[in-house]
């Protein structure tokens, strides 16, 4: 297990994110403040893929200077923001789904099917699958 190259993936697809929270709040100004760009813009992520981010910006670039950098600067105050308290959230949440996860299953593999009087999630012996899965 890399944790670095997961790291800096988790990293790239968390900065892609912030970018299309801060086009969010970007779109959200210009709805109030001038429509007609923000219907451009609109026009412009339909055309241009907002899933990665930087390319994203760099073709926004190309086309419209002045919001490419809006949208950097949203995005920083963004992550700035965010940034304290990520970490615990993260692994806050993580525990939580994973707690959930694993009582959902317990809860699969105990329970009862009355019409064979044994439970569903018995572990089928030859297949090592649960019976319920099959």
């Amino acid at each position: 297990m890399d944790l670095k190259q997961i790291a800096k993936d988790t990293s790239k697809t968390l900065i892609s994110y912030l970018t299309y929270q801060a086009l969010r709040v970007v779109m959200a100004q210009l709805d109030e403040t001038e429509p007609k760009r923000s219907y451009w813009l609109r026009q412009f992520t339909e055309r241009e893929s907002i899933q990665n981010g930087e390319a994203y910006l760099q073709a926004l670039f190309k086309e419209e200077q002045r919001l490419a950098f809006r949208i950097l600067t949203v995005r920083e105050h963004i992550a700035e923001q965010v940034a304290d308290y990520l970490p615990e959230m993260l692994r806050t949440g993580i525990q939580q789904a994973n707690m959930q996860q694993r009582a959902q299953q317990l809860e699969r593999m105990t329970q009862v099917d009355p019409a064979s009087d044994s439970y569903v999630g018995d572990l089928h012996p030859e297949s090592n699958e649960l019976e319920g899965d099959r």
